[in-house]
């Protein structure tokens, strides 16, 4: 296959990219050198707080080296750049913005959802209490725009607008999340716009972000857009499929997570409203009000598999996939990190990532 030219971290790779595990390494080592002076300038309160989310230092604030989560969303901004032609330092500011706004939500859905576990370590509410850890989320979407907004980019003001546009789909799917809880009579339908606005607005607009900062024509952003809606979307339902049957070492989340806390997820939602015996059998089980045993919820994932919530979530993540790469494949005038966004594509809609 013939070489083509890559970014200075690329050293010259062939068309067929660099490995997942590569190319998350460099966005990670990428945005990194332009984050942590970004969270440097928070006032000291939020600021060890946000250290303390991204893993780089511990509650007291003594320096440590964990999990700070996979960058898989700078990495769609500045290969998105590349693609379209543009460089990934021009889209810089651009995937720090995503990665600060998509931290906003973690801190935020740790708190709603109660969840004491990220990454492998206890969540920053439970280190920090609930408010403190509400405002550090707020203090990181305050920080996206601004660190989007200053760049002087030329794009700037448009991409100010699809980021702002895509921050009101997130916060609508979340509420949507929210308000499920409550509800005995979730459709699949609305399950699905939920999901697209609550993981897919935020990947299909650090799409867009990096080919309007790569230079892309309309027609170029418009179908990175949609390539990551898409891809958004097909990763709700693998995400929604482990935290049923994920791995625990894999996930850093207790098995059966989701059935636990009868989360409305797209499996469940799947199989609550199939019109039959089995699925009767489930709402009865989701509905009560004591909480679920071990063996409940060991019965409860058997009859969300039994009735096709899992199957059809696979499957719906397949088609989506696929409808992804399309949009891909319209979009990419440049070989190497068009490979890239489909080595990415694959390995979140894999289901023992």
């Amino acid at each position: 296959m013939t070489a083509v030219e890559g970014s200075p971290a690329a050293g010259g790779v062939t068309a067929e990219g660099r490995s997942a595990r590569e190319v998350l390494l460099w966005s990670r080592e990428t945005v990194e050198s332009a984050l942590r002076p970004a969270i440097d300038a928070l006032p000291p309160s939020m600021r060890r707080i946000a250290g303390y989310h991204f893993g780089w230092w511990d509650e007291r604030g003594e320096r440590i080296g964990a999990d700070g989560g996979k960058a898989i969303r700078p990495a769609l901004v500045l290969l998105a750049a590349e693609a379209v032609g543009g460089t990934a330092a021009a889209a810089l500011p651009a995937a720090v913005a995503v990665e600060l706004a998509h931290n906003f939500s973690l801190l935020h859905d740790d708190v709603m959802d109660g969840d004491r576990t990220r990454r492998h370590r206890p969540t920053a509410w439970t280190v920090f209490g609930v408010s403190p850890a509400i405002l550090a989320g707020d203090a990181l979407l305050a920080l996206a725009f601004d660190v989007l907004s200053a760049d002087g980019h030329p794009a700037a003001p448009e991409a100010t607008r699809i980021f702002g546009a895509a921050i009101q789909d997130l916060l609508e799917g979340q509420h949507a999340d929210v308000a499920f809880e409550n509800r005995q009579d979730v459709e699949l339908a609305e399950c699905l716009v939920m999901a697209a606005g609550k993981t897919g607005a935020l990947l299909g607009g650090a799409c867009a972000l990096g080919a309007l900062f790569g230079g892309g024509s309309p027609e170029q952003v418009a179908h990175l857009r949609a390539f990551g809606g898409d891809l958004g979307l097909a990763f709700q339902l693998v995400d929604d499929l482990l935290g049923i049957w994920g791995d625990p070492e894999v996930t850093g989340k207790p098995v059966y997570s989701d059935l636990r806390s009868r989360k409305k997820s797209l499996p469940v939602v799947a199989a609550l409203t199939s019109p039959t015996p089995a699925g009767r059998e489930l709402a009865g089980l989701y509905h009560r009000e004591p909480p679920l045993t071990d063996d409940d919820l060991v019965y409860a994932a058997e009859l969300v598999d039994a009735v096709g919530g899992r199957a059809w979530s696979q499957a719906q993540a397949d088609e989506l996939l696929a409808r992804a790469l399309c949009h891909l494949r319209a979009a990419c005038s440049v070989p190497r990190p068009a490979a890239e966004l489909g080595t990415i594509a694959r390995l979140v809609t894999r289901r023992d990532r």
